[in-house]
């Protein structure tokens, strides 16, 4: 293997990893964010020689996986098939453990786009600015799909959760 080679397998062995968690928040479906981070990854191998700034590839991967993402989305191409209506059983309260399942459900709900604010603002921890450089949108559209979407989470959690603690009381 090659200087470049050696070099983009170190980055792939140590950061594969943290880019298939984001990736699974953006898409909500293991195999699914497995196919994006191997997609962000064969797109980063071939942009590699000209990559000069290497200190700051996390945020090149991350705006590669989340164009990546959004742009499969538009395209239609995949869809999520759902077996069955409602699920039958009711979500749990916020201090059992199946809370984060219930968290990763009702994000998987959310339009792509709220989806991707979400996770890259509050997930990733990128500020207003990064998350809009990302998106190539502005700092306020960040902003207001940032609010739709913690609207939209809250508005499908409330119920699951004033039910539970209606019982409790």
């Amino acid at each position: 293997m090659g200087d470049r080679d050696t070099a983009f397998a170190d980055y792939f062995a140590a950061r594969s990893d943290a880019m298939r968690g984001t990736a699974y928040l953006l898409c909500g479906d293991w195999h699914r964010a497995e196919d994006l981070v191997q997609t962000a990854f064969t797109k980063l191998y071939l942009a590699w020689n000209r990559v000069s700034r290497h200190e700051v590839l996390d945020a090149y991967v991350r705006q590669i996986l989340v164009r990546t993402f959004l742009d499969e989305r538009r395209r239609g191409w995949w869809r999520r098939e759902r077996v069955g209506g409602e699920d039958a059983e009711r979500p749990t309260p916020p201090e059992s453990p199946e809370n984060r399942l219930v968290m990763l459900q009702a994000l998987a709900t959310l339009a792509p786009r709220q989806r991707a604010v979400l996770v890259l603002r509050y997930w990733e921890d990128l500020s207003v600015e990064e998350t809009a450089t990302l998106l190539r949108c502005s700092p306020g559209t960040v902003k207001s799909q940032a609010a739709r979407g913690l609207e939209n989470l809250r508005g499908l959690l409330q119920p699951a959760y004033s039910t539970t603690e209606k019982g409790e009381r």
